[in-house]
């Protein structure tokens, strides 16, 4: 059984807007990033043209520096003070060289809003939403996620550990877009990183090898396994490669010396070649790739085939049926997943519920069903019994753990159970609003999904986090949903060219 629910009529997909009027230092604002063509929602400084912030399907995120500078943080800070749900606000951060100057300025925000902050300095996306949930205060992190160095953002956490609903989010673009800068830095009493950030995390990474050690039912679950972890230059390279040891794997880390500026740079979950030829020459079992803020995983396997979110969440599903654990024997998925996912979870009785893109409303099912298990084929999995947000890492674990169970090895676990439909998926670029985009592509969406019928399907969205509209088919026959997506694509970029004449 699959229940959907369209992304559309929920009310859930968000779009981050930073509209501005061109601005003169946009040549400036290349020359920073390196030369790099900036998305053109992205191209005005502060100071050149009006900005308007909003929040993404997963926090805010902008070009660091000139879009998201300290003025707009502090007050993005202030605006967020009545809405966490706590007098008490931790604030981490990734290995990009704008996280210090832009986590102090959110802080000092936050202080001017009434609320107390402390620094926890560089910690992974899920380690600082674990803390925020065993220590009942609210939390932020400063972050772009898979994006470049040049890029910034923050996702907010509630007190427990929550990523804020639309009514928190909605309420904080109200209130910052009354007051949008502010200016004057303020002081903040002994603020500083904490002298070892590791420690800090220590409730995490402990409580991870607790659930490692209870799943593995021995101390050393991972004996003999030899993996290789790609650290994506980010925050998960203080933590994966010691995690992982301790739980008795031989691993080899790459990409785990951050510089500020080579963060997601050719490596991590969206760049996964130098982990899949790692794993290869040194004739590793796995290997896994996080992203810059560790919320999201891939993997490698032996044999050097990629694997993706839906495939660790067939291998952790189907475990987890067979043991009798998933609750409600169903599974969360969202409108990106692949058919190749739904039907091995069908074929072992695991009924299928699909959300909107985006972790936090994949926990918000799991939580008004009471299912444990959900993720996205991007690498964000949710374990309920444990965590509230993606965590690349427990993912990492717990499906080692249970391919391990069924006598193979990841790769070959996912061979055994997914046979992927061929997809077509592709970010247009767009000058326009992409929903408004999509809105005009009615017919013709509904025209391609007729085609398909049941053996396939078809997907037309705006990005929650660039300017750009993704188009996604899928179907069994590799050629259809070549000639299917091809003339959806030119659909977009035909009426986003009469829109913007």
């Amino acid at each position: 059984m699959i229940e959907r629910r369209s992304p559309r009529s929920t009310g859930f997909t968000r779009l981050v807007r930073l509209r501005s009027t061109p601005s003169a230092e946009t040549p400036r604002l290349l020359a920073a990033t390196g030369g790099h063509a900036l998305p053109p929602t992205l191209t005005a400084m502060n100071g050149g043209g009006a900005s308007t912030l909003r929040f993404g399907t997963d926090g805010v995120r902008a070009l660091a520096g000139t879009v998201l500078d300290e003025p707009s943080v502090r007050a993005l800070g202030r605006a967020a003070a009545a809405h966490l749900g706590s007098r008490s606000v931790l604030i981490g951060r990734d290995t990009r060289e704008s996280g210090p100057g832009l986590a102090r300025a959110l802080a000092e925000g936050l202080i001017d809003g009434g609320l107390e902050s402390a620094s926890l300095g560089v910690v992974p996306t899920p380690a600082l939403a674990y803390i925020c949930r065993i220590r009942r205060v609210a939390g932020a992190v400063v972050t772009a996620s898979h994006n470049p160095w040049y890029d910034n953002g923050i996702k907010f956490f509630t007190a427990g550990g929550r990523k804020l609903d639309d009514v928190a989010q909605t309420a904080i673009e109200l209130a910052w877009d009354a007051r949008p800068r502010l200016d004057r830095p303020i002081a903040i009493p002994a603020w500083a990183d904490p002298v070892d950030p590791v420690a800090a995390c220590r409730d995490w990474v402990n409580g991870l090898v607790e659930a490692g050690v209870t799943d593995g039912g021995s101390s050393r679950p991972l004996e003999d396994l030899s993996l290789v972890v790609d650290c994506a230059n980010g925050a998960m390279a203080p933590f994966a490669a010691d995690v992982l040891r301790r739980l008795g794997a031989e691993v080899e880390a790459i990409h785990a010396t951050p510089d500020g500026r080579n963060i997601n740079d050719k490596c991590g979950s969206t760049f996964p070649d130098d982990l899949r030829e790692a794993v290869l020459r040194a004739g590793a079992d796995a290997g896994l790739a996080f992203d810059g803020d560790g919320d999201r995983v891939v993997a490698v396997g032996d044999d050097g085939a990629l694997l993706d979110g839906d495939d660790l969440m067939a291998v952790c599903a189907v475990d987890l049926q067979s043991r009798g654990l998933l609750v409600g024997a169903t599974a969360v998925v969202t409108v990106m997943s692949n058919l190749g996912l739904h039907r091995a979870l069908t074929d072992h009785g695991i009924a299928v519920y699909e959300t909107p893109v985006g972790d936090r409303h994949v926990l918000e099912a799991l939580d008004m069903n009471g299912w444990v298990l959900g993720g996205e084929q991007s690498g964000h999995v949710v374990f309920r019994d444990f965590a509230s947000t993606g965590d690349g890492l427990l993912t990492g674990i717990r499906t080692l753990l249970a391919a391990m169970r069924s006598g193979r090895t990841l790769g070959g676990r996912v061979a055994e159970l997914v046979v992927r439909a061929p997809q077509v998926l592709q970010a247009v670029p767009v000058s326009s609003d992409g929903d408004v985009v999509v809105d005009q592509l009615t017919d013709e969406i509904a025209e391609a999904s007729a085609q398909l019928g049941s053996a396939g399907r078809v997907l037309v969205r705006p990005s929650g986090t660039e300017p750009v509209v993704r188009v996604m088919v899928e179907a069994f026959d590799a050629a259809e949903a070549a000639a299917v997506a091809d003339r959806l694509i030119e659909a977009v970029r035909q009426v986003d060219a009469t829109m913007v004449s």
